[in-house]
């Protein structure tokens, strides 16, 4: 299917990895020339070889810590003077570590919130004025399943990023009459880094194997097994596209069936 973003431009934060690296990896496989950025310079520019050489796209690979407002405003100074639009803006940040939820001080609390919903917020509020300007859009805006149902010991997790939906809803109005459309996705376990840590996590505190650790996971889910992140990937390019241009103010999960809930 050809989603018919070919020469659009995809900014994905935190991308050298994880999800945001299955989510470059789909764009540019869809023709879209990209932006990426991590804190970690080495990594962010050997993604961006890899996939320029794997795709055959434009990639501009930028060092930027997206808990700081001023390192994201020269992340877009630096994107517009190379591309001079941003079509699509994926907004993720690393996750915050495990645990319950007392045993974290409140700057732990601070410091999630700073990372999974403040980072986010601050993207769209830099590229939304660019996406208007072009009368055309698209944020995917990467949270967790936890905005549905709280995750056992990812208490800072649970508490940071439900805001997100929150703040998709109140923006809903002001960029839809823009022709730009949001939507949240929601994922449960997709093997990255973060779940392989989570699961070596559980194999200590239980004092259990690494299957082991593994089934007590994919119990929970019906299709019974961690979910590929171009799985993921995928989802973000269709909801990037022109085909998915009804669907707005949504957050849709992606985790095998796992969250029970009914709204």
């Amino acid at each position: 299917m050809d989603l018919g973003l070919k020469g659009k431009i995809a900014l994905i934060a935190a991308s050298s990895r994880g999800l945001g690296r299955a989510v470059a990896n789909s764009l540019a496989n869809e023709g879209v020339n990209l932006i990426i950025c991590s804190r970690n310079k080495d990594r962010i520019e050997k993604a961006g070889l890899e996939i320029e050489k794997e795709f055959g796209v434009e990639v501009l690979p930028l060092v930027c810590d997206l808990f700081f407002e001023d390192e994201v405003k020269k992340l877009k100074e630096k994107a517009l003077i190379r591309f001079k639009k941003i079509d699509i803006l994926f907004t993720n940040a690393g996750g915050p570590p495990p645990g319950k939820a007392f045993d974290f001080e409140i700057e732990d609390y601070r410091k999630a919130l700073e990372l999974n919903l403040i980072s986010a917020i601050n993207l769209v509020l830099q590229f939304v004025p660019i996406m208007k300007g072009n009368n055309w859009g698209r944020i995917i805006i990467s949270t967790s399943i936890s905005v549905k149902q709280p995750i056992e010991n990812l208490a800072l997790s649970n508490v940071s990023r439900v805001g997100l939906i929150g703040f998709l809803k109140s923006i809903i109005n002001d960029i839809s009459k823009h022709n730009i459309t949001a939507n949240i996705i929601a994922p449960g376990y997709i093997m990255t880094e973060r779940v392989e840590n989570l699961i070596k996590d559980k194999m200590k505190n239980q004092d259990i194997s690494y299957d082991k650790a593994l089934e007590e996971i994919t119990n929970n889910i019906p299709l019974k097994r961690i979910g590929k992140p171009e799985e993921f990937g995928a989802l973000v390019s269709f909801l990037s596209s022109e085909l998915s241009g009804y669907i707005n103010g949504e957050t849709i999960i992606i985790d095998g069936g796992m969250y029970k809930g009914l709204f």
